[in-house]
């Protein structure tokens, strides 16, 4: 007979095969706080159910502010006012769903977290839901959001040095979303292209040391954090040397780097039951 944890994530994985992400939300979080620490796969499953939660309102909140911006620029009033309304109901979803996934976070997932993984997977996932915030918020509420994507990185950062090798997938997606974060909410393309470039030298490094398990996982990545230095450096005019591999990794769920957009690390697919 099946626990009911089992049931529960079954059905978290029905529901993201039919593309029920809310609901995939609710039995993942009802999971997480069953006690004890998740499975590596109860933890994908979870981040993916908010990374398509959160995803598709970050989504709409970037096309609307773009219309509202050309709305502004023509002059018409009426219209901006119905689309800042708009914008602000929006921004209103995302603020809980940021919420609702810090509070899981805090409250359960990392106080029992034990492994070195765990912790860097979690204080990332918080860092990525802080930085989530202050994408829409202004004044003291962005420098809040701000303040705490940093801590947050930080110390997912400083236990990615001690428990993860250089080319981890995930100290390598981690660094990814730090340097998006540095260079999108601080402004700070200098020390983004330093996080993202030390980040990939130093997987070059060991390359060679680079399990045949994460291999595929990691060299996406790595490809991302030079796409991201290319972007980033051809709109600075600075030039950063970084050695390639000369494979470029492709993975359907990698978001690719836009004109104006640098890539994120997307979550790792859940796998099937």
């Amino acid at each position: 007979m099946t626990s009911e944890r089992e049931n529960k994530t079954f059905l978290a994985r029905l529901c993201e095969q039919a593309e029920r992400y809310d609901e995939m939300v609710t039995y993942m979080k009802e999971v997480a706080n069953v006690g004890g620490e998740l499975t590596v796969d109860e933890r994908n499953l979870l981040s993916v159910a908010y990374k398509n939660v959160v995803g598709t309102r970050r989504a709409s909140w970037r096309i609307i502010s773009s219309i509202e911006q050309k709305e502004e620029s023509k002059g018409s009033e009426e219209h901006v006012a119905i689309i800042r309304d708009y914008r602000q109901k929006i921004e209103t979803e995302l603020e809980k769903v940021c919420q609702d996934v810090l509070d899981v976070l805090d409250e359960s997932l990392i106080p029992k977290a034990e492994t070195g993984e765990s912790k860097v997977f979690y204080y990332k996932m918080k860092g990525d839901y802080h930085r989530y915030l202050a994408e829409f918020a202004s004044g003291n509420k962005r420098k809040v959001a701000a303040t705490a994507a940093h801590e947050a990185y930080k110390n997912a950062t400083d236990v990615a040095q001690t428990d993860l090798t250089p080319t981890h997938p995930i100290r390598l997606g981690l660094a990814l979303n730090f340097s998006v974060f540095y260079y999108e909410i601080l402004n700070s393309p200098d020390r983004a292209c330093h996080l993202a470039k030390q980040a990939f030298d130093d997987a070059i490094a060991e390359l060679d040391s680079l399990s045949e398990e994460s291999y595929r996982d990691s060299t996406l990545i790595m490809q991302l954090l030079r796409d991201n230095l290319t972007l980033w450096t051809s709109s600075d005019g600075n030039e950063v040397e970084a050695s390639a591999p000369q494979e470029k990794a492709e993975e359907e769920v990698a978001p690719a780097a836009t004109e104006d957009k640098p890539a994120e690390e997307a979550p790792a697919p859940a796998p099937e039951s």
